[in-house]
């Protein structure tokens, strides 16, 4: 079992929203915060937002007032509501976990986004 799954990806058009998902099968169950990244085709991968332990909040500047991140801790779920949608958020979105001792990664969910 994957300790990370992400879904809710897909193909938009410019100005449309989705919202992503990262379940956590349980396999930490205390952690240090969650942390969304994002890879476009031939380039690096890039820090998108993250949520902390203490709900501190953080935005890449290009995302800030279109992307909201939040968490339900009873689903042990994060996600990433993204509207306003623009063809350079085009990528593969990662989420990543901090956990003692340990980061659990997703597999990548494709975003994708035609003008």
């Amino acid at each position: 079992q994957e300790p990370m799954v992400e879904s809710g990806g897909g193909s938009v058009q410019a100005g449309e929203s989705l919202t992503l998902s990262c379940a956590n099968s349980g396999y930490c169950r205390r952690h240090y915060g969650m942390t969304w990244y994002r890879q476009a085709p031939g380039k690096q991968r890039d820090f998108v937002s993250s949520i902390n332990a203490d709900e501190t909040i953080t935005y890449t500047d290009s995302v800030k007032g279109r992307f909201t991140i939040f968490q339900d801790n009873a689903k042990n779920t994060l996600y990433l509501r993204m509207d306003s949608l623009k063809p350079e958020d085009t990528a593969v979105y990662i989420c990543k976990m901090q956990c003692p001792g340990i980061n659990l990664w997703g597999q990548g969910i494709q975003v994708t986004v035609s003008s």
